[in-house]
């Protein structure tokens, strides 16, 4: 999956888009706003979806090796974290959904179909 099949799911607006849109793979999605509990994670092309829009969460990501970050809710990006990623190269999502509703409509998308 890539950011544009991800932005697609989740009819999400694109705030950065790092070097690497439209070839990273993305592989693992992680859903959480305590950042302590994300720094705990060991997945690689991980997409991070939070609610938390300040400069914590890309730094958080960044020392997790997260290709991306994805805001829920409408939440709108504080100016830090957008500087932040374009600093870092980071992919940077907005969507109005609801986190239970992009985490739902990435699984599904993101499962083999039978």
């Amino acid at each position: 999956m890539t950011f544009s099949d991800v932005a697609d799911a989740i009819d999400a607006e694109i705030l950065h888009q790092g070097k690497n849109f439209h070839t990273q793979q993305i592989r693992h999605f992680l859903a959480c706003d305590l950042m302590s509990d994300v720094l705990v994670t060991e997945e690689e092309e991980l997409l991070l979806i939070t609610s938390l829009p300040s400069e914590q969460t890309a730094r958080t990501a960044d020392m997790v090796g997260a290709c991306g970050i994805v805001l829920v809710n409408g939440k709108l990006p504080q100016a830090g974290l957008i500087e932040l990623c374009h600093k870092l190269d980071l992919t940077l999502l907005r969507t109005a959904l609801p986190c239970f509703d992009t985490c739902w409509r990435l699984g599904d998308k993101h499962s083999p179909q039978v």
